[in-house]
């Protein structure tokens, strides 16, 4: 099993922006670093994490002004998170449950990075078909998801 440690962001590369930053500002970030998400964080503790999700169904959906709107307002919060240690399918899972495109990782209780959707697609595409459609493939899924 590949652990998901192996394939998240660490923490140290989180984009951050305080709660009382605009969700037009923060909208702009995310467009200029082409990201999907931001941490958001209240006198240096991330609080919550603001998607592109919460952008369309918090504030487009409901009509509300992004120059006058906080990112606190729209955001997700608490950040969900899973054990660093766990696999990428427990990950893909809890992702799946919660209907959720972003997953903190945490040691000890501590958020020290995330994974996305994204990252777990890129892990699959990376993996050569030959090795998958042959005679390890299942063996080979086994190590990178904890089980066939």
């Amino acid at each position: 099993m590949v652990p998901v440690k192996s394939f998240m962001t660490p923490a140290e590369k989180f984009v951050v922006v305080d709660c009382a930053t605009s969700v037009r500002r923060a909208s702009k970030i995310m467009r200029d670093r082409r990201i999907g998400s931001l941490f958001v964080a209240r006198d240096k503790e991330l609080v919550g994490i603001l998607t592109e999700t919460d952008f369309a169904r918090r504030l487009v959906a409901v009509g509300l002004d992004p120059d006058r709107t906080t990112v606190e307002h729209i955001m997700s919060s608490p950040v969900l998170h899973i054990d660093e240690n766990k696999g990428l399918l427990d990950a893909s899972d809890l992702m799946a449950d919660k209907r959720i495109r972003h997953l903190g990782v945490s040691r000890e209780g501590e958020l020290v990075g995330m994974i996305s959707v994204r990252d777990l697609v890129l892990t699959v595409a990376h993996i050569p078909r030959k090795w998958i459609m042959g005679v390890g493939g299942k063996h080979i899924l086994a190590q990178i998801y904890g089980r066939a």
